[in-house]
């Protein structure tokens, strides 16, 4: 696809109605759940979490820590589900891989049950400021070490500046390294930085541009910026995936990240997907949440469910 033909379609996108958005998301947000409904929603969410952690000072111990929390998030109660992934620095992969065992999604899929992938971050997280073989060997990196998703950040700086055949390319040049021998092919999640993109408008042409260049997910955000994963800005991504079906029959999936700490954001987070893109959106193959300190509140709730009371911060680990 030449730069012309992308400006021009880009381009020709109406503008969003900002106002309008944003009052349908808090019209969203105040939807309430009866406490049948609430305790499946609250185990909805835990299987659609992405637990991430991405800080420098990250450690292999830190990692299989993580590992062995998505594995049993709640070991009081062996009923409570299984997160969909942890999201790791690509050097940290495979140690991700080693530690989920046979929890890990390949190896859970050949004995017939589900397991946990491992997302890695690529492409010069999060900035995205390298050169394309760079970016590459990234990715690259990170598939042979046995990731089973790849986050990958578009340059925002070419966005902004118009380039967008440059953005289109570099997205498909890394689903190309997505590719594995076997066809167990990484799946790539394509993060707009939605915070540094400041408006409606270039959110809507960035959700647009990354799925026409084979996106199989569109993420709000890195985390590592100040304004991430708002509502009305996951309204608008689901939009784009809803549109996208419509036309196309294709489904690509939409990645909230950063920012969603609590119980009651993650469920408004349920709501909207079931009222904009459908409740078939709600399984992990297209909706998750990224979150690192989420999945905490998820679980005292539950035990405040299943308990009647309240259990302090300390009966949840940390890590």
């Amino acid at each position: 696809m030449t730069d012309t033909t992308l400006r021009r379609y880009l381009e020709g996108i109406p503008g969003v109605d900002a106002v309008g958005l944003e009052q349908r998301a808090a019209g969203l947000a105040t939807r309430s759940l009866k406490t049948s409904s609430k305790a499946m929603a609250l185990d909805r969410v835990i299987e659609l979490i992405d637990l991430t952690t991405l800080e420098g000072a990250d450690t292999p111990g830190r990692v299989r820590s993580l590992v062995a929390k998505a594995i049993t998030p709640d070991p009081s109660d062996p009923t409570c589900p299984r997160v969909a992934a942890v999201c790791v620095y690509g050097d940290l992969a495979a140690v991700a891989v080693d530690a989920l065992g046979p929890f890990h999604a390949p190896r859970a899929r050949a004995a017939g049950t589900s397991g946990i992938a491992v997302a890695a971050v690529a492409t010069a997280f999060p900035s995205g400021r390298a050169s394309l073989a760079v970016k590459l060997a990234d990715v690259a990196d990170a598939v042979a070490a046995g990731a089973d998703e790849i986050d990958m950040v578009i340059d925002r700086g070419a966005f902004l500046s118009g380039r967008y055949e440059q953005v289109f390319e570099e997205i498909r040049a890394v689903k190309e390294a997505c590719r594995r021998p076997d066809g167990e092919d990484a799946h790539l999640k394509v993060i707009l930085e939605v915070g540094e993109l400041v408006t409606y408008d270039n959110a809507r042409r960035a959700s647009w541009l990354a799925v026409l260049a084979g996106a199989d997910f569109i993420k709000t955000s890195t985390g590592k910026v100040a304004s991430n994963a708002t509502l009305p800005m996951t309204l608008l991504m689901l939009e784009v995936v809803r549109d996208w079906h419509r036309l196309t029959g294709e489904q690509v999936g939409v990645k909230p990240a950063g920012g969603i700490r609590t119980s009651k954001d993650a469920i408004r987070n349920l709501v909207t997907v079931a009222e904009t893109a459908g409740e078939e959106w709600l399984r992990p193959s297209l909706f998750r949440i990224g979150a690192s300190s989420l999945l905490n509140d998820v679980l005292l709730q539950r035990q405040k469910a299943r308990t009647g009371h309240y259990s302090g911060a300390d009966y949840v680990t940390i890590d």
